[in-house]
């Protein structure tokens, strides 16, 4: 009867041992899958941040059809307004190349292909537009860049 009593207990140890270590392996489990969707939050929040800036390299059609609605620019204003911010894209980079991503040197060259951007558009707009697009250009205005390339290269550069 003793010997029935051990193997029960033994019997019952080994049960409690396999659901200890059942459960260890869930949560193992758990685990690795909760890092991993952890990790797929953060790259999928890591590119949308990257994705979401509206500088020179922004689509030049979604950034003239935003200039579009807050100045209410025609069909035609908007497309050569595209093609301006096109030109300037493409000169932009070349010189973000030219310049090997040093910063300092990219918003010294920058400032008159930014000016020359600002003027070509003020060109195609009535006064009206043109006292909108000041108020745009003072919006954006970003004090940490000394005036660098983010202010005023479209109407979404204060923070769309």
């Amino acid at each position: 009867m003793a010997v029935e009593g051990i193997s029960l207990i033994s019997f019952v140890t080994n049960i409690l041992y396999i659901y200890i270590i059942s459960e260890t392996i869930k949560i193992k489990k758990m685990k690795k899958i909760l890092l991993m969707c952890c990790l797929l939050i953060g790259s999928i929040a890591v590119s949308r941040a990257q994705g979401n800036h509206a500088g020179p390299s922004a689509d030049p059609v979604e950034k003239a059809k935003g200039l579009q609605k807050q100045l209410k620019l025609s069909d035609s204003q908007t497309s050569k307004v595209a093609v301006i911010y096109q030109e300037s894209a493409q000169k932009f980079d070349k010189i973000k190349k030219q310049d090997n991503g040093n910063t300092d040197k990219m918003l010294k060259d920058v400032g008159p292909l930014r000016t020359a951007t600002i003027k070509k558009i003020k060109v195609l707009l009535t006064p009206a537009q043109k006292a909108g697009y000041d108020k745009l250009l003072n919006e954006a205005k970003n004090p940490s860049l000394n005036g660098g390339w983010s202010d005023g290269w479209s109407s979404t550069a204060s923070g769309n």
